[in-house]
């Protein structure tokens, strides 16, 4: 299976942070293998998980933060720094989870109501 991949852009008042390279988990088997396994997760990089609203952290080996966004975009929950192994979250609103390294959620200023403007061909919403 191909990976595919969106630009999450920053706004501009981010325009010195470079976009996140976006790999999505848009089926069943992506979904369910999301990030576990990996040794580490780049600083520009992240995995959108859709249809998802909730997330563990079994066999992960890295802390993440988990930002919940509705169909257009927009982060509804931030959950920050959720631990390998102990982490659970879940946000029942959410249309997709993406998933970035622990501290990007806060290098990037991400707010609740903030949309993220999103480059990509297809729209996974």
């Amino acid at each position: 299976m191909k990976k595919r991949e969106v630009d999450i852009i920053m706004p501009e008042r981010h325009i010195t942070k470079p976009p996140l390279h976006i790999e999505t988990a848009d089926n069943f088997i992506r979904r369910f293998i999301g990030l576990m396994g990996r040794k580490n997760m780049p600083d520009d990089y992240g995995l959108l998980i859709y249809p998802c609203n909730s997330i563990h952290m079994c066999f992960m080996r890295f802390a993440i933060d988990a930002v919940y966004l509705d169909k257009q975009y927009t982060i509804i929950k931030i959950v920050e720094n959720l631990r390998p192994w102990l982490g659970i979250s879940a946000c029942w609103k959410a249309r997709a989870v993406l998933e970035v390294a622990a501290g990007t959620a806060e290098r990037y200023k991400y707010v609740v109501g903030m949309k993220l403007p999103v480059n990509n061909k297809t729209t996974y919403f």
